[in-house]
């Protein structure tokens, strides 16, 4: 069931029916859909498809590519040593085959370039000298080594720089997206519900897959996570070893980023986790990133050199909360609801989820075409300066000179401005104002589940975003 992806399946379905060839790398996230997208657009037939193996040296690797040589019709006369040899081989399948257009697939890529083999040198050498010089050949890369894909493939310095003629980054589902697929396949499902869900998995689809009919939403999540036999239980095990081959120094990063809600400078990282300074850490933190694990971001009004990392994978901040110490009940979640630990996450996930719908925010606010930077920022209390210290976790400052301060509240019903809350804000534009000096107008924003209470201190909120806001 292919839900959503309307540019990516336009774009796929172009270069099929072009009269020219084309070199597409597919990348994103570990159960994004990537493989699951190319098959079903080009309807499972393939006059060449791979995927590299998730384990396994140099031998390995060419033995399972020439396996799928010998499936499309390949005769050897003596089995490839290298990988030059490999491509001499997937040359002659595309001369024997007698389609229009011959898709050649490639999945997990990253995956067969083991250490000291020759690779991306056959891959360069089919592409260049022969693939490109015909008017048939689709080459589709794909890999959930996104960093991998990135350096690799896509920013290659050397024989495939400039060679793609198309790329890809295949994200997460937006809630809306997400809607379309729990309707698809005839869940009964609201909008909180779906949201709640996101919280946990994120808009990654394949976790969606194992939503089950008749069941509800707490009942789902217990079958899913916290069951005897849960499918996904041992899901954070493979999450990351799947897209680094030594996953445990990202996974002490991960590790250390999830202790604090805002996030961390790379001296506070340092610090916290005892890794040394060095290019090693500077590579797995632009890794991570670029796989969308992590997010960098540089606090309003704050020198540039001040990045801040904070951990932004749904599933990932989800483990660490409830699944680390491995529960044993089976119905856990069912028994957690309405507890003070469930609603205190509810609140940081909405937060999060927030995060990741700007553009539905920006949408409601009127501002979509007004170029404006969204970032955080926080300050520590400074009585003396009459700083009372304050965190705010979405700034969208606009170069219509207006900075809407962004409060995200999770609530199970219209949510209520209280004399406390109404302080908090207010002292948070105190501080903004006075540490950045900046002249901008400040509008109280508030992002909310089923929208304000109407009483004396809901006047002060500018705009109010609900959750059917996020649903575009």
């Amino acid at each position: 069931m292919l839900v959503g992806r309307k540019k990516e399946i336009e774009l796929l379905n172009a270069i099929l029916q072009d009269n020219s060839s084309h070199f597409v790398a597919i990348y994103g996230r570990r159960r994004v859909g990537k493989t699951f997208l190319v098959r079903e657009v080009f309807g499972y037939r393939f006059t060449f498809s791979h995927a590299g193996l998730s384990e396994g040296g140099m031998k390995e690797q060419l033995f399972a590519f020439s396996s799928s040589l010998k499936d499309a019709g390949y005769a050897f006369k003596r089995k490839p040593e290298n990988w030059l040899e490999a491509f001499e081989g997937l040359k002659e399948v595309i001369r024997q085959s007698n389609e229009k257009r011959k898709v050649i697939f490639l999945d997990e890529l990253s995956w067969m370039d083991t250490q000291k083999c020759d690779l991306m040198m056959a891959l360069e050498n089919f592409w260049n000298a022969f693939a490109s010089a015909r008017k048939d050949v689709v080459l589709i890369v794909c890999a959930s080594a996104t960093s991998w894909m990135l350096s690799k493939v896509v920013h290659n310095k050397g024989g495939l720089y400039n060679r793609l003629t198309e790329q890809i980054n295949l994200r997460a589902f937006t809630l809306k997206e997400c809607e379309e697929y729990v309707q698809a396949a005839g869940l009964v499902l609201n909008r909180n519900h779906i949201l709640q869900y996101y919280m946990i998995f994120g808009g990654i689809p394949y976790y969606w897959g194992f939503l089950k009919k008749g069941f509800s939403l707490p009942q789902n999540i217990d079958h899913a996570l916290f069951a005897k036999d849960a499918p996904l239980k041992e899901e954070f095990k493979y999450l990351y070893a799947s897209v680094f081959k030594k996953p445990e120094g990202y996974v002490k990063i991960i590790e250390t980023l999830g202790m604090k809600k805002v996030g961390m400078t790379r001296e506070e990282l340092i610090e916290a986790s005892g890794i040394p300074n060095s290019g090693d850490l500077t590579m797995k933190l632009e890794e991570l990133e670029s796989c969308g694990f992590i997010r960098r971001y540089y606090a309003f009004g704050m020198k540039k050199k001040n990045a801040v990392y904070q951990l932004m994978d749904c599933f990932t901040l989800f483990h660490f909360k409830f699944l680390k110490d491995a529960p044993t009940d089976e119905h856990f979640w069912s028994n957690q609801i309405n507890t003070p630990m469930v609603n205190t996450w509810m609140g940081l996930a909405f937060e999060r989820v927030c995060m990741d719908h700007v553009n539905q925010i920006k949408m409601k606010l009127g501002i979509s075409g007004v170029l404006s930077d969204v970032n955080s920022w926080y300050c520590k209390p400074d009585p003396d300066k009459g700083i009372f210290g304050s965190q705010i976790d979405m700034l969208i400052t606009r170069k219509d000179q207006v900075i809407n301060l962004c409060e995200m509240k999770y609530s199970g019903s219209e949510f209520a401005i209280t004399e406390n809350v109404d302080r908090s804000i207010r002292n948070k534009m105190h501080d903004l104002v006075l540490q950045t000096g900046t002249k901008y107008a400040i509008y109280p924003t508030l992002i909310t589940t089923y929208g304000l209470v109407d009483n004396s201190y809901a006047a002060n909120i500018q705009s109010v975003i609900v959750l059917d806001d996020l649903f575009v």
